[in-house]
């Protein structure tokens, strides 16, 4: 049957229910023979508008007790196909067990680890953390502050323009990001070493952030060339990334102050990467046996 655009649609036929009670073609399309009368008039003026009485829903037919000749059993559910593997959630870094005192040290490549590389630009600290990282073996996690905080490209507040609420807010956030995603990792038994130019004269950006963001069981190294070192490096890098020889100077000033902080530091000016990499490997194993109160 048609009907007139515009006209209301009938309701839907169900299957085993003749059309619904109620409804009438005629009821909304007056034919040649209905005339107004049929509309019942509006209430008079002053008459309260009563609402129409509710009229009790149709109840379905009460399901069948079981599938019958031509009405099949309900398939089982689908497999899960989708690949999703559940993953440890990720916490606080515990501090590395210590091995017994008759055991031998204990080996740094074969141990998941959480290591934070401390050092000015142009200490070499992504270079070392990338090549310890590649040669480790266990699974082990790069994650680089800097790389992290110029995720944000419209809107990056660069420090070298100067210090302010938002650089800050920008680290912040950005360190977070980096101590989650270590957690993350080593609750799946993936090693992260962090790489940071962490002062230790400003509480903001300093050690307390990390250990918060990370856990206790983060082992802080620190990497500290020679300024002569640090000022050649620098110049071989471009963008921003690359700073100003007396910035350069300032930091590495800065960064002597780790010095007498009970964390190990090492001297990399006379050594090459993979040479850092291993000197750190020997750094971590004593911080195992003896992690540095920091």
């Amino acid at each position: 049957m048609q009907h007139p655009v515009g006209s209301p649609l009938p309701p839907p036929h169900q299957p085993g229910h003749g059309p619904a009670a109620g409804w009438s073609p005629a009821a909304h399309h007056p034919g040649p023979h209905q005339g107004p009368a049929s509309v019942p008039p509006p209430p008079a003026p002053g008459y309260p508008l009563r609402a129409p009485h509710p009229v009790a829903p149709q109840q379905a037919p009460a399901p069948h007790p079981g599938p019958g000749p031509h009405q099949p059993a309900p398939a089982p559910p689908a497999p899960d196909t989708t690949g999703h593997v559940r993953l440890p959630p990720g916490g606080p870094v515990a501090v590395p067990s210590l091995p017994p005192a008759t055991a031998a040290a204990p080996d740094p490549t074969t141990t998941t680890l959480a290591v934070l590389l401390i050092g000015p630009a142009g200490a070499g600290k992504t270079s070392v953390a990338k090549y310890w990282a590649e040669h480790r073996r266990v699974p082990t996690a790069h994650i680089s502050l800097d790389d992290v905080r110029e995720w944000v490209r419209s809107g990056f507040a660069d420090p070298q323009t100067g210090w302010n609420e938002h650089s800050e807010a920008q680290y912040r956030l950005a360190r977070r990001t980096c101590g989650f995603s270590a957690r993350n990792f080593l609750a799946n038994g993936i090693s992260c070493i962090l790489d940071d130019a962490v002062f230790p004269d400003r509480p903001v950006v300093g050690l307390g952030g990390w250990k918060r963001h990370v856990g206790p069981g983060l082992l802080p190294v620190v990497l500290l060339p020679g300024l002569d070192i640090v000022l050649e490096r620098n110049a071989e890098r471009s963008g921003n990334r690359r700073l100003t020889d007396e910035e350069v100077a300032r930091i590495h000033g800065r960064m002597a102050g780790w010095y007498g902080s009970g964390l190990p530091i090492i001297d990399n000016s006379q050594l090459d990467v993979p040479e850092t990499a291993h000197l750190l490997n020997e750094v971590l194993s004593r911080s195992i046996a003896s992690p540095p109160n920091w």
